[in-house]
Formats: structure tokens, C-alpha cells, sequence
């Protein structure tokens, strides 16, 4: 018999210590009791519980963790009743403070929330509290972070999840928003119309200035043109003139170089005097030398009829 009780005792204390022997996860804290009194704190890692001696009194998520608290009734300083619902974001810091400090942790969290919550509400009308959504998150993180901080808890971050006026008032407030959109539209609409007459009046002047911009250039280019047109007219007409007196330059000296006698020369001038004489002229100027040769001619006439001139008359 004494094998088998010793193998049995033996079987006894390892099932006992293999169900005393206890792994804390990552994340998790272990609060321990001995003999109902506070012992220690386990954290990460294999521990060893003594039998009936020591006990796991609450085991501790040290994740942030969320609640979503159920829509709260609070009236408005203008004494309008709204539903307003929370999310609190929270993480336990201390667990022993989190087991010990108070019975229910998440009710007091609650009803914490909606005490400070109408507090916060009270103090702001409608408008404000529709309008000052961060400010009253705000507000109620710093408070509830403070009156939990003694609990184990540290509030992370507090949002207000929905905000329901009444029915009447949402019905108005719908009514005031689409005036505003209306409003809002119609402003955009006029001031799409005042920049498109903008435009159209800026275009129509850009318009008129390339317009006589373009008749200033072609009228430029047109006196430029006449301008040329003359000097080139101006130019041919005295390159002219130069050639005809080059020519006559020329002719002059040939016959200079010729030495023609007198006869040949009084034969020219007769030339010319007939050909200016069949011309349209009405007047002709006759050289000195052709009216000396016209008188010569006269006398030879009177000669030879008989009869002696006398200061250019019969007598």
C-alpha cells in the first residue's frame, strides 16, 4: 500500500501545481489576494499560485478599450431637450486602483458621463451645442480623465456620437439649411453671371484694341508704301534726268570733238527751230543766231525782187 499512496500523493501535487502554475498574456495583468488581502500584481510571464492560500482576483485588460453609451436626455440653456449618445475611449493604468477603487467600474464610468454631459449642456443653447462638437469633447475628456484618474482609468478620448433635437426643431433647422443652400446658390449664380459679362466685356475690349491695333499697322505699312513707292519714283525720274544730261554731256562733246563749221551749226538750230515751231507751244523764243540768219535771208529776198527793205517793211 505505501507505493500507491506515495505515487498518488505525488499525482496530487502535480496537479496541483500544474494548476497553480499560471501564464500571464501580453496585455493582461493578474491581481493576486492572500487570504483575501491585496498581494501583488502579475504581469507578463509564468507565476506560481499558492494552493488555497492565494487566489487571481480579477484579471486585467490593459488594452484601450471603447464603450458606446446609450443616448443621453439633456436640455439646452434655451431649455430645448436633445438625445445625445457618447463613445468613451479609455485605458486601465493602475489595477489594483481599477479592482479596488470602486464596485463598478463601466456604471460609474456611465452615469460620470452623462452627469458631466448635462453640465457641459446646460451651460450652451442650441446653437452652440450643435456647433461645438470639439469643445465639448474636449471639456468632458478633462473631466472624467480627472474623476477617474483615482479609479485606475485614464480616459483617452471622448466622442459625441449623435446629436437628435426634437422633431420640430429638426424639421426647422432642415428648412433653414435648404434657404441657406438656395442662398447660396443664387449668390454663385450671380457671381457666375457678373464674371462671364467680366470676361465678355474684357474679351470684346481686347477684341476692339487688336482691331485697331491692326488697322494702326496696315495704315503704318500703307504710308511706308507710298512712301517707297515715291522715293523709288523720285530716284527713277532723277536717274533720268542724269542720263539725258549724261546724253546730252555726250553729244555735246562728239560734236566738239568734230569741230563742226558754221554752216552745220546754223543747219541744227533751223532743226530744232522747225520742230519746236510744229509743236503746241504758244509762244516760242527764238535764238539770237536763227533771227540773225532769218534777217540775212530777208535782205538776200529784197535783192533779188528789187525791192529795199526799210526797217523790216515794204515801202
Amino acid at each position: 500500500m505505501g507505493p500507491v499512496i506515495i505515487t498518488i500523493l505525488c499525482v496530487l501535487i502535480l496537479v496541483i501545481l500544474v494548476l497553480n502554475v499560471k501564464f500571464v498574456q501580453q496585455s493582461k495583468a493578474y491581481v493576486i489576494e492572500r487570504l483575501g488581502a491585496f498581494r501583488t500584481i502579475w504581469e507578463v510571464g509564468p507565476h506560481l499560485k499558492i494552493p488555497f492560500i492565494e487566489r487571481v482576483a480579477k484579471v486585467v485588460s490593459l488594452k484601450e478599450q471603447v464603450v458606446d453609451f446609450p443616448p443621453q436626455p439633456v436640455i439646452t440653456k434655451d431649455n430645448v431637450t436633445m438625445q445625445i449618445d457618447t463613445v468613451i475611449y479609455f485605458q486601465i493604468t493602475d489595477p489594483k486602483l481599477y479592482t479596488y477603487g470602486v464596485e463598478n467600474p463601466m456604471g460609474a464610468i456611465e452615469n460620470l458621463t452623462a452627469t458631466t454631459l448635462r453640465n457641459i449642456i446646460g451651460d450652451l443653447e442650441l446653437d452652440q451645442s450643435l456647433t461645438s462638437r470639439d469643445h465639448i469633447n474636449t471639456q468632458m475628456r478633462a473631466i472624467l480623465d480627472e474623476a477617474t484618474d483615482s479609479w485606475g482609468i485614464k480616459v483617452n478620448r471622448v466622442e459625441l456620437k449623435n446629436i437628435m433635437p426634437p422633431r420640430d426643431i429638426q424639421e426647422s433647422m432642415e428648412k433653414q439649411m435648404r434657404a441657406e443652400r438656395e442662398r447660396r446658390e443664387a449668390i454663385l449664380q450671380a457671381e457666375g453671371q457678373k464674371q462671364s459679362q467680366i470676361l465678355v466685356a474684357e474679351g470684346e475690349k481686347q477684341s476692339a484694341i487688336l482691331r485697331a491695333d491692326a488697322a494702326k499697322q496696315a495704315a503704318i505699312l500703307q504710308a511706308e508704301g507710298a512712301k517707297q513707292a515715291k522715293i523709288l519714283e523720285a530716284e527713277a525720274q532723277a536717274e533720268a534726268i542724269l542720263k539725258v544730261q549724261q546724253a546730252t554731256a555726250d553729244a555735246i562733246r562728239l560734236i566738239n570733238e568734230a569741230k563742226p563749221g558754221e554752216g552745220v551749226l546754223t543747219i541744227k538750230a533751223l532743226e530744232a527751230f522747225q520742230a519746236a515751231a510744229n509743236g503746241k507751244a504758244t509762244k516760242i523764243i527764238v535764238p539770237s543766231e536763227i533771227q540773225a540768219l532769218a534777217g540775212l535771208c530777208a535782205s538776200a529776198k529784197g535783192i533779188f525782187d528789187g525791192v529795199e527793205p526799210e526797217d523790216g517793211k515794204k515801202a
